[in-house]
């Protein structure tokens, strides 16, 4: 053969590499905004109430405050970022950049550990719902909507997208007949009900620990937001309607989980839902019984929890096909379909994430009698190590600002973060004192943040070993970090 022949040949081979990892640019505004507050509106239907188990309503709302104000500052800087390196890497990329190879993968791995850990999340309180009003397993229900949501998200992004956006549009409109119908029977004493321990008070019954305890409930309001830059391959005009999406997305988020955080416990009574599965339609059944809000809330509301099923579905693919892309993952991960959407990166996580629901279910009820609750719900625990391992990629991607703010000032940076460096310099004060939060909470969250640990330190194993030697130049990821590099060695 010869040598043109041989690289006619190696041509064709990368182009159809490529063509077989390629994504469509069709999102703008609005759909990153259906994607950003898809992604997390079920923090408003279910699992922020056990905010209320750890802290107290008045533990919750310092700890929310603190939270909201760890993710919009957060956001800001991630927008910055975001625009400078429109890449379907995110937060993998962002500390690429920053930190090279090891920083990359590490914060990537952490992100694709969230991901994975937060649909898991929803799927116990789809459960949660649909076990109210049909008499169905809840593994069974856990299995069907991760068969359906993935099967959606294999038709390909436009199509992902403009489905999230009409079923985020749904939940948002039932979040608010919800608050309106049950803002009438508000009352502060019912926020306030939680029996307090010796020696506190009412609004802190737990005391100060306790807002401490209550942070990854909180986080649960907000967390995900994070994963709008993954669409970025996937946007229009990255550089306009990436800051405009995450921050309009942001905003709506704080507003949403005021009515959640005031409503619910004011009119049903914090301790009535500090430990409920199904908080707003308890809240609307203790109040009016069985009526038109309950039933609107309980099966038009499994919305809510769809659209965040749905959406992180999406994002886990999109940061899974972007390492594996760049050969930190296996390679074969980041294969796309005929309609360019990354079919093993939808799959494997959900296979993964629906069988840790089934192991740490069976480890959190070892022991209690049947037909008993355990003492913490597996999908607090589920919470308790999805926040951490989100935690740990918050850190990450603010130092990344930090020394890409250091590193390269002339870096075309289309949007600035207002208020640098004090804005990042908040959200990762904030990130590192939410990490041990979980210290506080109770001994069996603390054991299973210890397995997410040793699962990351085998993923750290995986890369020191094997593929930090395999990894892939021409991934745009990777890409970026060259001519960085290669920028400086001329300067």
């Amino acid at each position: 053969m010869t040598d043109q022949s041989q690289a006619s040949e190696s041509t064709h081979s990368e182009e159809e590499r490529a063509a077989e990892r390629r994504l469509r640019r069709v999102a703008g505004p609005v759909l990153l905004w259906g994607l950003g507050v898809g992604s997390v509106i079920s923090g408003e239907f279910f699992g922020w109430n056990f905010g209320l188990n750890a802290g107290g309503w008045g533990g919750l709302l310092i700890a929310t405050a603190i939270m909201a104000t760890l993710y919009s500052t957060m956001m800001m800087s991630i927008a910055e970022m975001s625009t400078a390196m429109p890449v379907a890497g995110g937060p993998y990329a962002f500390a690429r950049r920053a930190m090279g190879k090891t920083g990359g993968y590490v914060t990537g791995l952490a992100v694709v550990m969230e991901y994975v850990l937060a649909p898991a999340v929803i799927a116990v309180g789809i459960g949660g719902y649909v076990a109210d009003f049909l008499p169905l397993p809840p593994f069974l229900v856990a299995l069907v909507a991760y068969a359906i949501f993935i099967g959606i998200n294999l038709l390909g992004v436009k199509e992902s997208l403009q489905t999230l956006l009409v079923i985020t549009v749904i939940s948002v409109i039932v979040l608010i007949v919800w608050g309106l119908a049950m803002a009438p029977n508000f009352s502060v004493d019912n926020l306030l009900n939680i029996p307090p321990d010796d020696g506190n008070s009412r609004f802190l019954p737990f005391g100060f620990f306790g807002i401490l305890a209550a942070l990854p409930a909180a986080g649960w309001f907000y967390l995900a937001i994070e994963d709008v830059p993954l669409a970025a391959e996937e946007t229009a005009d990255p550089a306009n309607d990436l800051p405009k999406g995450m921050l309009l997305a942001m905003g709506s988020l704080v507003a949403f989980s005021m009515i959640s955080l005031f409503i619910g416990p004011g009119s049903a009574g914090s301790e009535a839902l500090a430990t409920s599965g199904n908080p707003l339609p308890q809240a609307a059944d203790d109040v009016y019984g069985r009526n038109w809000i309950y039933w609107l809330t309980t099966v038009v509301g499994l919305t809510g929890l769809i659209a965040s099923f749905f959406s992180i579905i999406y994002a886990y693919s999109r940061q899974i096909f972007s390492l594996s892309r760049a050969g930190y993952l296996p390679t074969w991960l980041s294969r796309t379909n005929d309609r360019k959407a990354p079919h093993w990166a939808l799959i494997v996580p959900g296979i993964i994430g629906f069988a840790t629901i089934q192991v740490i279910d069976f480890f959190n009820t070892m022991g209690v009698p049947e037909g008993e609750e355990p003492e913490i719900a597996t999908g607090d625990l589920l919470i308790q190590i999805a926040v951490f391992a989100a935690l740990i990629s918050y850190v990450m991607m603010m130092v990344s600002h930090f020394i890409l703010r250091s590193t390269e000032p002339d870096m075309e940076r289309p949007y600035r973060t207002p208020g640098a460096p004090v804005t990042p310099a908040i959200a990762l004060v904030l990130s590192v004192l939410a990490m041990f939060s979980t210290v506080f909470y109770a001994p069996q969250a603390a054991f299973m943040v210890g397995g997410v640990i040793m699962f990351y330190l085998l993923g750290l194993a995986y890369y020191w070993f094997y593929s930090r030697h395999h990894l892939v130049a021409d991934a745009p990821e990777e890409e970026f970090a060259l001519i960085s590099e290669a920028e400086e060695e001329v300067e």
